[in-house]
């Protein structure tokens, strides 16, 4: 085992796909010599070869149109899109196209794609680099949607992703990756290295897709989070001093409905948190699926806690997202009401 930040552990899944297997291939804008804007594929290039890691033009339609010509011959292409926001451009060979293939082929043909995209906001990217996007591709059959909170989920969940014959698209919370961030940004920053989901294995591992962790067992209300709110939201169980059970989605597609209604089950009140935007929001899914599950097992109404429908403010963006005392409010508006 290795203390790796989520940069090291993801580019450590890269590397071990790119031994295990040579139908993997990596490209991207600056994912090549420069090795990412992050510095996710840092060294890639040089070790395996400018064949199967290579820069892009600034084209994202072109480049998913690329990879899923890829998949049809048996390649398994990643595809990493340098910020979520730049992703919109290659929505119609995303959605249309990939996500369509193995249903429009009658299972003849598929596209092992996965997309990695930078997401979320803590880093000042103002409107056009902090998107939270998730929500619309979770809406798609046939394409599978991750978003990890830690680096031993990271790579785990990765390696999955590109062994998986579906495409797959592969959030990034940036403000996850050289840290875990609990939502207090005035707070001195704190390395991966001090934490327990740090140790990573330096070879091949796999973390299920479709499969949440209760990362915090409690009794009295369920919070529902990913990513960097994973973090948000154990910060505030804390902070409300509550007996609160913090599971993390990790996968929102396929989606661990078990786990999370077995948890509501038991306590009887559910908060949802995330970092997008209110208005169909991936939280109203979730709120909708335990209001189905669970209606009644449920004690109170439940809670959304989540961004505001406004794009994301440069100047504001601690006032934007949903840090830790928004998330314990939520928290006891639930439990008191």
């Amino acid at each position: 085992m290795t203390a790796m930040s989520m940069v090291q552990a993801l580019n450590s899944a890269i590397d071990v796909m790119l031994e295990r297997d040579p139908k993997v291939l990596i490209f991207g804008e600056d994912v090549g010599f420069y090795g990412g804007v992050f510095r996710v594929t840092e060294g890639l290039q040089k070790k395996h070869g400018e064949r199967r890691v290579f820069d892009a033009p600034i084209a994202e339609g072109a480049m998913l149109g690329a990879a899923v010509g890829m998949g049809a011959y048996g390649l398994r292409p990643i595809v990493e899109i340098q910020f979520a926001d730049y992703i919109y451009p290659a929505t119609d060979q995303l959605i249309s196209e990939a996500a369509r293939i193995r249903y429009r082929s009658a299972g003849e043909f598929c596209a092992p794609i996965t997309v990695r995209a930078p997401c979320g906001g803590g880093i000042f990217g103002g409107q056009t680099h902090s998107q939270s996007v998730e929500a619309i591709f979770a809406h798609v059959c046939g394409l599978k949607t991750v978003m990890p909170s830690n680096p031993y989920d990271a790579k785990g969940l990765l390696i999955s992703a590109i062994e998986d014959d579906d495409p797959v698209v592969f959030f990034e919370p940036k403000r996850l990756y050289n840290g875990p961030f609990d939502g207090h940004p005035d707070r001195p920053a704190r390395p991966w290295s001090s934490h327990p989901q740090a140790d990573v294995p330096e070879g091949y591992y796999t973390v299920p897709l479709g499969q949440a962790a209760i990362v915090r067992p409690g009794s009295a209300v369920t919070v529902l989070a990913y990513g960097t709110m994973v973090h948000v939201a154990l910060a505030a169980a804390e902070e409300a001093g509550a007996d609160a059970e913090v599971i993390d989605l990790r996968t929102l597609l396929p989606l661990d409905l078990d786990t999370i209604a077995g948890s509501v089950k038991k306590t009887g009140r559910c908060v949802i948190a995330h970092e997008a935007t209110r208005t169909c929001g991936y939280g109203a899914e979730l709120s909708a699926l335990v209001q189905e599950e669970c209606f009644y097992h449920l004690e109170a109404p439940i809670e959304r806690v989540t961004g505001y429908d406004t794009p994301y403010p440069h100047a504001l963006e601690w006032a934007y997202f949903p840090g830790p005392q928004r998330v314990a409010a939520g928290i006891r508006r639930a439990l008191e009401a």
